[in-house]
């Protein structure tokens, strides 16, 4: 366990809490709105974070191990997304805030206990543009695209 990763740690939860807050307060109207980025509802924007950006800390614990990664271009992670959406363009609240409750607790509690050494592992993620370390594709995978995501579905419900 590092410093670093408690920081990294009490950074996702600080976001993983904006998430939990604004689906909770989201009204049945807004559940439902377009986000202007994804043209996907509200819903399935915030179930997309839950459990497509919060599943790649499955690519975190990879490159911890040394494993190799899948290869992830943007053509494999655009279809991915779309089925996702498809499948659950009818999710409910309750369900993505058990997604953000369930993951959000795994995550925080698994990048807590990474060391220094863990953080700087890498791996190939070519929709990232190459390598990345864990560290980056906590911050940048998880956090900063969740937040642009955030950001869309909070623009969506502002109109």
């Amino acid at each position: 366990m590092s410093q670093r990763a408690i920081d990294l740690a009490e950074r996702f939860k600080t976001f993983n809490n904006e998430w939990i807050e604004f689906v909770t307060n989201c009204s049945d109207e807004n559940w439902k709105k377009v986000c202007p980025g994804e043209q996907w509802p509200v819903g399935v924007v915030a179930r997309h974070v839950a459990a497509s950006h919060y599943g790649a800390l499955d690519l975190a614990k990879m490159m911890v191990t040394g494993e190799k990664l899948p290869d992830l271009t943007q053509e494999v992670i655009d279809r991915m997304n779309y089925k996702h959406a498809e499948k659950h363009r009818h999710c409910t609240r309750d369900d993505v805030l058990e997604l953000l409750r369930e993951h959000g607790t795994s995550i925080a509690e698994y990048v807590a206990g990474l060391r220094d050494a863990d953080l700087d592992r890498t791996g190939h993620i070519a929709a990232a543009g190459g390598d990345m370390t864990t560290e980056q594709l906590i911050l940048n995978i998880i956090i900063r695209n969740g937040g642009v995501h955030l950001a869309n579905a909070k623009a969506a419900t502002a109109t």
